[in-house]
């Protein structure tokens, strides 16, 4: 999942939606030098990550990709993921979007000192462009995936995959409904068992 889903399943916990946020760039065993709700986010993330990976339904829609942009598929879905949880966000959030997004900001400058260098560089790009408000518009996401094609050097081609997105909108946003539902479900869950286990 990508930067949206991952902050929405922390609940409402800011650290913890901080160690979900700067997981990736968190490796092994450094995340024990973070305050404990932070960890649990950490920890929390790889969690989504592995769930996401292995599952059935995500895997119908990276197969639908994978021909045409091989391992770049699955980071495509994410990002397609987001721009269906952004656009139907009412159905999972009483806070509308452009609130809870400016809430999370607002969290970000106070926990910046905690924040890894190359998030603190990202953020001001991310908060002036207002990434996650421009998900739930097929031209944010066809921004987002142009960005991420530069990233590569514009190996991936990732900037056409809003062709994808067009041609075989229903389907993705279907697999993303049915897939979210259990991937709340088991995100509780595990929220649940890191509180008890750090």
């Amino acid at each position: 999942m990508n930067y949206l889903a991952h902050i929405y399943l922390s609940g409402d916990n800011d650290l913890v939606t901080i160690g979900n946020f700067i997981a990736d760039g968190i490796k092994g065993k450094q995340y024990k030098k973070y305050d404990r709700d932070i960890q649990i986010g950490i920890l929390l993330h790889r969690h989504i990550d592995t769930f996401t990976d292995a599952h059935k339904t995500v895997r119908l829609s990276t197969k639908r990709l994978h021909e045409k942009y091989s391992h770049y598929s699955g980071i495509i879905v994410d990002i397609l993921y987001d721009h269906f949880l952004a656009k139907n966000w009412d159905t999972y959030s009483n806070t509308p979007l452009a609130e809870y997004v400016e809430q999370f900001y607002t969290s970000l400058e106070e926990y910046y000192e905690v924040l890894p260098a190359r998030i603190q560089k990202m953020m001001p790009y991310m908060m002036t462009d207002n990434w996650l408000l421009s998900y739930a518009s097929i031209d944010g996401i066809a921004k987002v995936l142009s960005g991420m094609n530069r990233r590569t050097k514009n190996r991936s081609g990732m900037d056409e995959a809003v062709n994808e997105l067009e041609e075989f909108y229903n389907e993705f946003e279907d697999e993303f409904t049915s897939f979210f539902d259990e991937l709340i479900a088991s995100s509780n869950k595990k929220i649940i068992e890191l509180n008890k286990m750090i």
